[in-house]
């Protein structure tokens, strides 16, 4: 027998990890959007005395069979009207005539948007709490190993060395340019949608106004200047931010399955613990293989990956959705449910992923230096070639350097051995008065690495000081 349960399901804890956007958590933000729309009906003098507090212990004891609701939804085209019957029906008729601030003035629509932005604004709150504790340990692993030399890689080569602590810097700066994205959407793009049938709210007369912004307090979100039923705006900019917030993430943990490589093995993730949502992550089974015993898989950078892949698709759904009819959209605004809600879900249990995997990243410096000497020589070619340049020219330096690298990668010696043993090249060190020791000394990485320490003073304090800015 197969048995089902309403916790996520079987992929719900990789793809749903620190969020809750499922069908119980759209169920209340439009029951929440109910009570706070009687209440600010009543306090607008619109309503009998307690209608407001009667609706909204009406919508915190209602129990609604969401697939039996969903069913019902079919004959309207969204599941609002028949919601609103089951309400309404749960009011009791004290004080009398409470029921009829069930809905009034609205459309679906209302409570559709405010509860997609209900649902919004409680996931930014946690995604970016999750993507703080992950910048924090970014900040760690950079201040931590500032000075670890490792090789820096383009185009997945070896390049000209780097430090792992301006690795993580770069981590940290993306995570920190994410999460000020979706504080920017939290606190300036959020809003109530309050415009009735066409957006004029008829149904209230000059009261209208005013219950917009009482519903807007009511319910904790901003008021728009106007409706926004067919100017989808907002929603690309949410879109945008959380594809942003996937993008950073995605790159972090695309870097660690690579480092984690066993032909690299230069960083691996720590053993599983309980992440943020109190999920155990399996402890010392985490990462093993159905078929191979010894696999330690990077599952957590792995499931954020499966996260991140699939936003683009999702905001490009959203973008063209934006482009909807006259005063209500004929199936666009239908295609913003689920392709929003997938988004908020994904972004959400990507830094919740992102978190426990950086809390718990291991860094081996011996490794990154083994690597780095394996190659031998050959990331620091350019330094050689600096080295030369003002004797030789920066051109001719260049060629002479990289026959030098050619020689040594199709020999067993590394480059100083294929630049002194040349006669061309030793008569150029020669002229140029340069020795075997300069050489050597220039083949050393933590002789070229540039400004990389500074950079990773320069993340750090602009996280410090971001981080005072944002709650």
């Amino acid at each position: 027998m197969v048995t089902t349960s309403s916790a996520g399901g079987l992929f719900g804890a990789i793809f749903g990890r620190g969020t809750d956007v499922g069908d119980a958590a759209w169920l209340r933000a439009m029951l929440d959007t109910e009570a706070a729309l009687a209440r600010a009906l009543e306090r607008a003098g619109l309503t009998v005395a307690g209608s407001g507090a009667a609706v909204t212990a009406a919508a915190g004891a209602i129990r609604v069979d969401v697939d039996d609701l969903g069913a019902r939804a079919t004959a309207t085209g969204n599941p609002v009207p028949a919601l609103v019957r089951m309400l309404t029906a749960a009011v009791p008729d004290d004080p009398p005539g409470a029921a009829q601030a069930v809905h009034r003035g609205a459309t679906s629509q209302d409570i559709i948007d405010t509860a997609m932005m209900l649902l919004t604004a409680r996931t930014l709150d946690r995604a970016g709490a999750d993507l703080a504790v992950a910048a924090d340990a970014a900040a760690a692993l950079a201040r931590a190993h500032a000075d670890t030399p490792m090789a820096g890689r383009t185009l997945l080569q070896q390049a000209v060395p780097v430090t792992f602590g301006l690795v993580a810097a770069g981590w940290l700066t993306g995570l920190d340019e994410a999460r000020a994205g979706l504080h920017r959407i939290r606190t300036e793009r959020l809003a109530v949608q309050f415009g009735g049938a066409a957006g004029t709210l008829s149904a209230l007369g000059a009261a209208g106004p005013a219950v917009v912004s009482l519903l807007a307090d009511e319910i904790g979100l901003p008021a728009p200047d106007l409706p926004w039923h067919t100017n989808r705006i907002r929603v690309i900019d949410i879109a945008a931010a959380l594809t942003a917030a996937c993008a950073a993430t995605g790159k972090i943990a695309r870097d660690v399955t690579l480092l984690a490589q066993s032909e690299v093995a230069e960083v691996s993730e720590g053993p599983g613990s309980a992440d943020s949502g109190g999920a155990d992550s399996g402890g010392a089974d985490r990462g093993g293989s159905s078929a191979m015993p010894h696999k330690r898989n990077p599952v957590a950078a792995v499931a954020v990956l499966g996260c991140t892949r699939r936003a683009p698709g999702l905001l490009a759904t959203l973008a063209a959705a934006a482009e909807q009819e006259h005063q209500r959209a004929a199936g666009a605004w239908h295609a913003e449910w689920e392709t929003l809600t997938d988004l908020l879900r994904l972004t959400g249990s990507a830094a919740a992923w992102t978190a426990q995997m950086l809390t718990g990243l291991r860094a081996d410096p011996a490794r990154m230096r083994a690597n780095l000497d394996a190659a031998g020589g050959l990331p620091l070619a350019e330094s050689v070639a600096a080295l030369l340049a003002p004797a030789l020219g920066r051109i001719a330096a260049h060629d002479l350097v990289a026959a030098a690298a050619r020689r040594a990668a199709a020999g067993t010696g590394g480059l100083a051995d294929a630049l002194l043993a040349d006669p061309v090249a030793a008569d150029h060190l020669r002229a140029a008065g340069i020795g075997p020791e300069a050489v050597e000394a220039a083949l050393r990485p933590e002789s070229y690495l540039g400004a990389a320490s500074t950079f990773v003073e320069r993340a750090l304090a602009a996280h410090t000081n971001g981080s005072d800015d944002q709650p």
